[in-house]
């Protein structure tokens, strides 16, 4: 009979809880003035590949989740539950005016697990060829959150105050599933996205009699389905010593994802207040106000596509290109003209002995890469970092090996005559793993 272990029972429980607890309530969170375009600003999801440029269109790894491409679900040969936070700190510049501030939230919540154990497989001698697993996931999909105050200054009028205020984002729910059969591996995700989009706007000219102080509110509520398909392919480039239980050569892995343009619903309250420059309450007027309005939007075509050359347990080195079409964004709810993105990204990760005894420092996995993007929320605005990161080892009870997973980015977004701003990017993620689920018991 398929047994699920009293102590991972735990996890599960925990997961269910905290995947409607944070659905429920949890608002991503950011500061950064080119949030209020889009969506917001998207959340990396990645925890063991984000200290090596965030490579995920060839990255597998049996102990890790790799969310982005499905196919890789197939490779995991243990149950894994993952959960991460990250702490963003962002230099503001603009002319001769700067500012520090930090955001952050968690970057997600997944549980993985393969859908036959290979324990199983190993104490009855069998050698299978296709491999199943799923994955169950929240996580923050946009971010929104800004702050800004501009003056015009007009002698023949007054000046003229702005106010650009913006909170919310939107969350995503994730199931997905990948096989693998020898060497080539497929899969697909399929999400539901939410979340609430608020942006307020204020506008004040001096202290003119008779003037009005306008205050113009957006609240979005937005809902859709998505889609991710995604395939792998590796070759091994070695013979297999006969003395070896599994592959422990070098390899060649070919991998992409991708989706087509889909569909989103809006639903939104818009309100127009004027107030009177030497104001009492009494005189608050709501000009306009419109309640309901149901509309619709699109998402961008996209695709991913890498390779990663790696010798098991031992090195890994990638590179990728991605690209998304976003000049085929639409939010009737708020149009806007956005840009096609471009990314490319390199990194490595190397073990110098993972199955040192004595030495602990042997068995940490160093990361290091970088990534550059082209940024489509407006033309010329470009992302680029330098990323580092480490997986250190935890050997828990029943001597399941488990990681803390820490990365650092160090980044920049720059354009022409417009805010700058530099980034340091800390994330910390937790990966359990756990071999006992669906493990079956035999007794004499």
């Amino acid at each position: 009979m398929l047994n699920l272990p009293m102590d991972f029972r735990g996890v599960w429980k925990t997961f269910i809880f905290l995947l409607f607890t944070l659905s429920a309530t949890a608002q991503p969170k950011d500061n950064s003035p080119y949030s209020r375009i889009g969506l917001g600003k998207p959340v990396n999801h990645s925890l063991s590949a984000a200290g090596f440029g965030g490579l995920s269109a060839a990255y597998a790894d049996p102990l890790h989740v790799n969310l982005l491409n499905p196919a890789s679900y197939g490779t995991l040969n243990t149950a894994v539950f993952e959960a991460g936070l990250y702490a963003i700190n962002s230099k503001l510049k603009f002319n001769d005016q700067s500012s520090n501030v930090w955001s952050g939230n968690l970057s997600h919540l997944a549980l993985a697990f393969p859908l036959r154990n290979p324990l199983n497989d190993a104490l009855a001698k069998k050698k299978r060829q296709i491999f199943w697993a799923m994955n169950i996931a929240l996580l923050p999909n946009t971010s929104i959150g800004y702050n800004i105050e501009t003056l015009v200054v007009d002698p023949q009028l007054d000046t003229t105050y702005n106010s650009f205020k913006g909170t919310g984002g939107t969350n995503k729910l994730l199931w997905g599933t990948g096989v693998r059969y020898k060497g080539f591996s497929a899969g697909l995700n399929l999400g539901y996205f939410f979340g609430q989009l608020e942006n307020e706007r204020q506008t004040r000219i001096g202290d003119v009699v008779g003037g009005f102080f306008d205050i113009y509110e957006d609240n979005i509520s937005v809902r859709g389905f998505t889609y991710t398909l995604g395939a792998q392919y590796k070759i091994d480039l070695d013979k297999k010593a006969p003395d070896e239980s599994v592959y422990n050569g070098r390899s060649l892995i070919f991998g992409a994802y991708g989706s087509s343009r889909t569909n989103f619903s809006t639903k939104s309250t818009k309100y127009r207040i004027a107030i009177p420059t030497n104001y009492s309450l009494t005189e608050i007027d709501t000009v306009s106000r419109q309640l309901g309005i149901k509309e619709n939007g699109k998402l961008p075509a996209e695709f991913t596509l890498g390779v990663m050359y790696q010798k098991a347990a031992k090195w890994r080195l990638g590179l990728e290109y991605g690209f998304a079409a976003w000049k085929g964004y639409a939010n009737e709810a708020k149009p806007e003209q956005l840009f096609n993105s471009h990314r490319i990204a390199a990194g490595a990760e190397i073990i110098p002995d993972f199955s040192s005894y004595n030495k602990y420092i042997q068995r940490i996995r160093y990361r290091v890469g970088f990534y550059y993007r082209t940024d489509p929320r407006l033309e010329d605005f470009n992302q680029y970092a330098l990323t580092i990161g480490f997986g250190l080892p935890l050997v828990l009870p029943r001597q399941q090996t488990s990681f803390v997973n820490l990365s650092f980015e160090l980044g920049q977004y720059n354009t022409k005559d417009a805010i700058k701003e530099n980034f340091v990017k800390i994330a910390l993620g937790f990966t359990l793993n756990d071999s006992s689920w669906f493990y079956k018991r035999k007794f004499g």
